[in-house]
């Protein structure tokens, strides 16, 4: 009888191991170039080649954002706390552009008071969001700057932050407070709230006024979700919204929550690839998602990023990380920008 339950048991314990869900892949980290690459799904291997390398092209500044690759051939991205717009070509030469770039500034050292998110029109203008004057400006080739939109309803702007194009010719951007030196409490801010907006035809709209933190923004390439990255640390979460016809947003929903995260970064700027993939840079790197939210890797610069944008033949990633520019080659395009 003994020998019989032994055999049963053993039986049973090789049907449930046979039956059981299989064990995950192991995550894979490699060091690539510079930093490293942590590969999670084998979807990834599709998007980022296993000999990519992470390559810095420039650095010393002091907080890099906003790449916007331009059609000369050059990558343009703003310094926060620098306050300018700077040039950079893909051999590394750099130049800057603009001086007091988010508007003059007596803050102290250190505070986000200069530009942010750019983002080209469609005759070739390229829209500046500026902390200090906590406006969008529009810089056109002679790099004189315009005021595009500085109010919601007779007040201010906290400062806007990043911003995209919807094909409609509809403008999305974000207002978090990050230009306020006491940001929510600060006693200049004139908006309770941080929101989300629109601009086109020559109306302008609140779409949100929920995120505590709205930062990154971004369009799924049927153009019927829109992505907004909430940079609170309290809420490290990327959501997603169903865009209507009308540009309206509803059904906001978790796109992906990284609050319990402990590697150094919030939830900032994002693109998407022309497959619907998400690029969205957070804790510890850039994060790369499907488009149903499934984290696929991460690509880890030496230095915590903040922004990414596509520029060369438009599968290259421009990645701005604190006081550098990274870039790395991948399979994939990247979503076409409406204007270039």
């Amino acid at each position: 009888m003994k020998s019989l339950l032994l055999s049963v048991l053993s039986f049973t314990l090789l049907f449930a191991s046979c039956s059981s869900t299989p064990t995950p892949s192991p995550v894979v980290s490699e060091t690539q170039g510079i930093g490293s690459i942590v590969r999670l799904d084998p979807t990834f291997d599709s998007l980022v080649p296993h000999d990519a390398q992470i390559e810095k092209i420039g650095g010393g500044f002091q907080f890099t954002e906003g790449p916007l690759w331009r059609p000369e051939g050059l990558l343009w991205f703003s310094d926060v706390t620098g306050n300018v717009v700077r040039s950079l070509t893909p051999d590394g030469k750099v130049q800057i552009l603009i001086q007091n770039a988010g508007g003059q500034s007596n803050a102290p050292a250190g505070s986000y008071g200069g530009p942010n998110g750019m983002i080209a029109d469609k005759e070739g203008a390229v829209l500046l969001c500026q902390h200090t004057n906590r406006r969008i400006v529009r810089v056109v080739q002679d790099l004189s700057m315009t005021p595009y939109l500085e109010k919601y309803e007779g007040k201010r702007f906290n400062s806007p932050n990043d911003l995209v194009y919807r094909s409609d010719g509809s403008l999305y951007f974000t207002d978090p407070p990050y230009g306020l030196l006491k940001q929510d409490d600060d006693p200049a801010k004139e908006l309770k709230f941080n929101g989300v907006f629109r601009y086109g035809g020559g109306k302008l709209q609140l779409l949100l006024k929920d995120l505590s933190r709205p930062n990154g923004i971004a369009f799924s390439p049927d153009e019927k979700t829109l992505y907004v990255a909430n940079s609170d640390e309290k809420r490290k979460v990327w959501m997603r919204y169903d865009v209507a016809e009308d540009g309206t947003l509803s059904d906001g929903r978790l796109f992906a929550d990284v609050t319990s995260e402990k590697e150094g970064g919030l939830p900032d700027g994002m693109k998407v690839d022309s497959q619907g993939n998400v690029y969205a840079t957070g804790p510890g790197g850039v994060w790369v998602f499907s488009s149903e939210g499934k984290h696929l890797g991460t690509i880890k610069p030496p230095e915590i990023p903040a922004n990414c944008n596509w520029g060369d033949d438009g599968k290259t990633l421009y990645i701005t990380a604190r006081t550098s520019v990274y870039r790395i080659r991948l399979l994939v395009a990247g979503e076409k920008a409406l204007y270039q």
